[in-house]
């Protein structure tokens, strides 16, 4: 179990958590993660209603992008090649994943940097049991969309492997919402995606596994150049290769993990051609490429009946060359930044302490040291105490720290300052939970306060207009989070989660403290429904509806001024429906999926258009 890096009962955490199972996967069709990751409380993806290939914004609890942690198979993943170092959700394939554990709240103890507001756990997809088999999909829908997968997977003797391969095409839509701008003469924003994942396992012994790894993941978009402009040539092509290794070694009651991991990414942005409509360059081109090597090794053990101990160390190192472009009516700009610049490193040790001194009470402790190659050092603690009532009711807090070290780019670019500080926050959270061991019914209700002091801000000199990044900025945010599930008869379920989020931002103006409630693009107010319905074996329904209260976003006037912008509320209804061929749930199924069923018109982002009506059907075959 993610929340404590070990295998454990949801009871002995007080943690908040949330899995996505497969099985709920599977029911989300032909949506991607970022639509499926945005229905669940307290999480909002910005732009999952947009064109495929348009950025996914993952804010949870309303905090900042690059605040949520993405963790693959227990390893963190990080982009240096990126201002804010977070990993493009772009890259991943439902298909390929498991599980989805979500962990909101500070998560720095045991995961280290960028895990402020919580954390994001994808599982891949395991080897069968058999020898051989497989699973694959295939579906077709609006905007000319084909998704496919197909896998292959074993186990035999000491050995086991899984082969992936899964392809997302798509002609897009035009994001423009002045469609009368440009006349005829207008695109549709495509984007291809594909990801190819392989891994082989290897016991020699029983208490002793190996598991070496490669994903390789890429996508290209076309996309416009800003709100109310449709570009007809700018293209981004982004890349990712991670590969490693996972060992299990057992020494009684001693379990220990090690886990190397790779990762190279290559991303370029290109506007190639005089049909450029930016009204500046008539030719621009990025490139920006980082590396990182990640090793992380911890162990468990049990002191006592009563006390677990887990302790660990990791070690990250990361570089960037980075490359820019342009030509247009201001002349050529041109901007080179290598990797003897653009490099650092971290060590860290951590220990967390699992206590139970009644059999109805738990508590975690925990606290990390860390220290990085230019700012130096740092610590973090948790404290997560827990009291399960009786087998359905418990109560849970949790008093966390967090941290984020300044990226590469922040730190050496043109903009960079080598004394910053890594971004620092204080989460407190409470709440209730109940689940009905008789009933089925159950409900969370969760309370949180995230406080971050020196946020890292851009900071332009009003006397000498200079730009630099700086330690600024103080961010208060809170909110409501809750969560419904019940039985509506014997082959159905119904779900309830929403929250209510509030935030605002201290910086200096003109030397004096002003605050303000900065978190555009968030909604205040969201909550989704599911109503799950199996009236027979082999047929299974879902009714979804996701509704999004307003948002505040940024745009500019004819003069250029900045102008503060309310983004309406909207509502997509979802209905997806699938028949298996075998009622035991494996096999051959057909499904028919349908979003945005109103066709309700709206934008997540000023300026930009989001699908309407749209649907797909598809074939698929689990194992």
């Amino acid at each position: 179990m993610s929340a404590n890096k070990f295998p454990n009962k949801t009871s002995m955490t007080g943690k908040v958590v949330t899995v996505i199972n497969r099985d709920q996967i599977e029911k989300a069709g032909s949506k991607d993660l970022a639509q499926l990751l945005t229905e669940q409380a307290g999480i909002y993806v910005n732009g999952a209603f947009g064109n495929p290939g348009k950025d996914k914004s993952v804010y949870i609890r309303g905090a900042k992008v690059d605040h949520t942690l993405i963790v693959i198979d227990g390893i963190p993943v990080y982009d240096p090649s990126g201002i804010g170092s977070n990993f493009d959700i772009r890259l991943l394939s439902l298909d390929q994943i498991e599980r989805i554990e979500i962990l909101k709240g500070s998560q720095s103890t045991l995961y280290g940097s960028d895990a402020m507001a919580g954390m994001i756990h994808i599982t891949t997809r395991k080897a069968d049991k058999k020898k051989i088999n497989g699973s694959g999909r295939l579906s077709y829908g609006s905007y000319q969309t084909i998704q496919g997968n197909a896998e292959i997977s074993g186990s035999h003797s000491k050995w086991d492997y899984s082969i992936q391969q899964s392809y997302f095409t798509s002609q897009g839509i035009d994001e423009t919402v002045d469609t009368t701008k440009f006349g005829t003469n207008r695109d549709k924003d495509g984007f291809t995606q594909q990801q190819f994942r392989l891994q082989i396992g290897y016991r020699p012994k029983q208490n002793l596994f190996f598991q070496p790894f490669v994903r390789y993941s890429t996508f290209k978009q076309s996309y416009d150049q800003g709100s109310f402009i449709d570009e007809l040539d700018l293209t981004n092509q982004n890349k990712n290769l991670q590969t490693g290794i996972q060992i299990q070694a057992d020494f009684g009651k001693l379990k220990t993990r090690f886990n190397y991991s790779y990762s190279k990414h290559n991303r370029s942005y290109t506007d190639d051609s005089t049909e450029s409509r930016n009204g500046y360059d008539i030719f621009s081109s990025g490139k920006y490429d980082g590396e990182e090597h990640l090793a992380d090794w911890f162990g468990w053990f049990p002191i006592n009946k009563r006390l677990r101990m887990t302790v660990g160390a990791d070690f990250r190192t990361s570089s960037s060359n980075q490359e820019y472009l342009s030509l247009g009516a201001f002349g050529p700009f041109e901007s080179k930044l290598g990797a003897d610049s653009l490099k650092q490193q971290q060590t860290s040790v951590y220990a967390a302490l699992l206590a139970q001194p009644a059999d109805e009470f738990n508590i975690e402790l925990g606290g990390r040291w860390n220290n990085h190659s230019t700012y130096g050092t740092n610590t973090v603690f948790n404290i997560n105490p827990s009291w399960q009532m009786d087998e359905s009711w418990k109560l849970f807090t949790n008093i966390s720290s967090a941290y984020k070290t300044p990226t590469l780019y922040q730190l050496f670019s043109e903009y960079g300052n080598k004394d910053l500080k890594p971004e620092q926050a204080l989460t407190f959270e409470g709440g209730i939970q109940h689940q009905s061991t008789t009933t089925g019914m159950g409900f969370r209700v969760v309370y949180f306060e995230r406080e971050v002091k020196q946020s890292i801000a851009f900071f332009t000199d009003p006397q000498t207009f200079s730009s630099r990044y700086i330690n600024q900025d103080q961010q208060l945010d809170k909110g409501w989070e809750w969560e419904f599930n019940t039985p509506t008869g014997q082959r159905s379920d119904f779900r309830f989660q929403g929250s209510w989020i509030d935030g605002k931002i201290t910086t200096k103006q003109n030397g004096k403290d002003t605050s303000y409630n900065n978190l555009f693009r968030r909604p205040k107010n969201s909550l989704s429904m599911q109503w799950n319905w199996r009236p027979k074996k082999q047929w299974s329904f879902r009714a979804g509806m996701m509704y999004v209260g307003e948002r505040k976003d940024v745009g500019f006037d004819a003069n250029f001024i900045a102008q503060l912008i309310t983004l309406k509320p909207f509502a997509n209804l979802d209905i997806y429906g699938e028949y298996r061929l075998n009622e035991n749930g494996k096999g051959w199924s057909v499904y028919v999926d349908l979003r945005n069923i109103t066709n309700e018109s709206y934008q997540e982002i000023w300026g930009y258009r989001s699908m309407g009506f749209n649907g797909s059907v598809g074939i698929r075959y689990s194992r």
